[in-house]
């Protein structure tokens, strides 16, 4: 083993190399675009599906989303795909950004700062987008 590159990178790019070599598109691909492609669902429709539509007095779409942020959270903020739409989601939802914000630091104290830290990051490229496309209109 006199190879020092890390197991890990090599694994990744043998996994590049071959997506390219089945199609060369993939060679570009990006989550952050598959993520565009993905609809936000109306308030409605969340409450209907997994808010108060199957347990009318139980939580609703904004407090779930902001329990499910949570938990991502804690998972080390490792899906940021997950994270982002979550985020995305709770706008639509209601939630405010101050209250997104709050969910994600409360997660400092369990998950520990990297992790609320790279969160609060993802959390932020769709709030600020969330300001942009506000000034556009």
């Amino acid at each position: 083993m006199s190879d020092p590159t890390n197991p890990f990178e090599m694994m990744m790019r043998q996994a590049q190399e071959m997506a390219k070599a089945m199609n060369p598109a993939l060679e570009s691909f990006s989550p952050k675009g598959f993520e565009a492609l993905w609809p936000t669902m109306p308030k409605e429709f969340m409450e209907m599906s997994f808010g108060k539509g199957i347990n009318k007095e139980g939580l609703d779409a904004k407090t779930r989303l902001l329990i499910t942020l949570a938990g991502l959270t804690m998972l080390g903020a490792q899906s940021d795909t997950q994270i982002r739409m979550t985020v995305r989601h709770a706008l639509e939802a209601g939630a405010t950004k101050d209250e997104i914000a709050e969910t994600i630091a409360q997660m400092a104290m369990f998950a520990g700062v990297p992790s609320m830290t790279r969160a609060m990051d993802f959390a932020r490229e769709v709030m600020d987008g969330e300001d942009e496309k506000g000034s556009q209109k």
